[in-house]
């Protein structure tokens, strides 16, 4: 049946919850009354108490801290940091300590923890509409889940709760009120494994998170209008990434386009690209053509941010200009 994003995220949390007593979830205003910003853990501190659904003070770091700690004495932990851009100030908690730990410890610890957090715009201005995914692929011991719709948000999650190391699952509030089917029956989706969303033969087109949905739109006009055939793939994952299932549709169209909402510059599509070129330069009929939000803060004004992220027509656009046919 279909159900909403949220709501997946939801189900995945209770259902590992109830499974293993030494889950825990803490994060601001995530237990009762508030149950989080986007109501992601609605109803869980009633089930699971508070001892084991713990609001924090306002301190995006000591959630971090608190996270690793329990999670260096066995616990599973999942920490909620409200919006993607406060993760900025728990950045040393997260890339100095938890994504190194195993390997300075000479694997006496393993982080069983899963850091979650929203981003994205959605009319909320330059300090709570980032997209900082790309920054965390730079750091060798942290996994990246990044999924666009409620089906992967909830397998992805249940795996990244069971991983055994650090993951950093992105969340674009947008998303949250989608639906998508989600079966009934428990299932989980494995890291790595990229979702084949469209075939084709004359482009191949990489985008994740909500960016997924406005790339399929653009897609379908294209086609309709210039009978053309166009892949679409989602990562579901960052890293690890699929490059296997990139690579072959890279050499089977000759062409790519990766499309995401993070800026341009320095972005998640920068490494993807360099990548490509490296696997499949001749094979590429043109050079890869990144599309992105432009190189400047998110506006609180909605007119001017939807100038600023890539829209529906901008995609359009754009591939047509690559595929030389405006």
């Amino acid at each position: 049946m279909k159900i909403k994003y949220r709501d997946a995220l939801n189900q995945a949390i209770s259902e590992e919850m109830r499974k293993d007593k030494n889950l825990v979830i803490l994060g601001e205003d995530i237990a009762c009354g508030y149950e989080g910003c986007f109501g992601v853990t609605a109803g869980l501190f009633n089930e699971f108490g508070g001892e084991r659904v713990v609001d924090t003070p306002i301190s995006e770091a000591g959630i971090i801290g608190t996270a690793i700690g329990a999670s260096m004495l066995g616990m599973k932990t999942i920490a909620e940091i409200m919006f993607e851009d406060f993760i900025t100030v728990c950045f040393d908690g997260i890339v100095n300590q938890a994504a190194k730990l195993r390997i300075i410890s000479g694997n006496q610890y393993n982080l069983n923890m899963v850091v979650r957090t929203p981003g994205g715009a959605g009319g909320l201005g330059a300090q709570h509409s980032q997209c900082l995914e790309s920054i965390f692929m730079h750091f060798p011991g942290l996994y990246i889940a990044i999924p666009s719709n409620a089906y992967d948000a909830k397998g992805l999650l249940k795996t990244a709760i069971n991983l055994g190391d650090p993951v950093i699952f992105f969340e674009h509030q947008k998303l949250y009120n989608t639906e998508y089917e989600v079966p009934q029956e428990e299932y989980y989706l494995p890291f790595g494994k990229a979702n084949l969303i469209k075939e084709g033969k004359d482009l191949s087109i990489v985008s994740f998170s909500n960016m997924v949905n406005t790339a399929l739109e653009a897609i379908r006009e294209i086609e309709n209008m210039h009978g053309i055939s166009i892949e679409l793939i989602d990562p579901r994952t960052l890293v690890p990434f699929d490059y296997e299932m990139l690579t072959n549709s890279v050499r089977k169209t000759n062409k790519l386009i990766i499309i995401e909402e993070g800026v341009l510059r320095s972005g998640a599509g920068s490494e993807i690209s360099a990548e490509i070129n490296e696997r499949c330069f001749d094979y590429l009929d043109y050079p890869v053509k990144r599309i992105a939000s432009k190189n400047f803060l998110i506006p609180l004004n909605p007119v001017m941010e939807k100038n600023v992220i890539p829209g529906k027509e901008r995609i359009i656009k754009e591939i047509l200009e690559f595929l030389s046919l405006n």
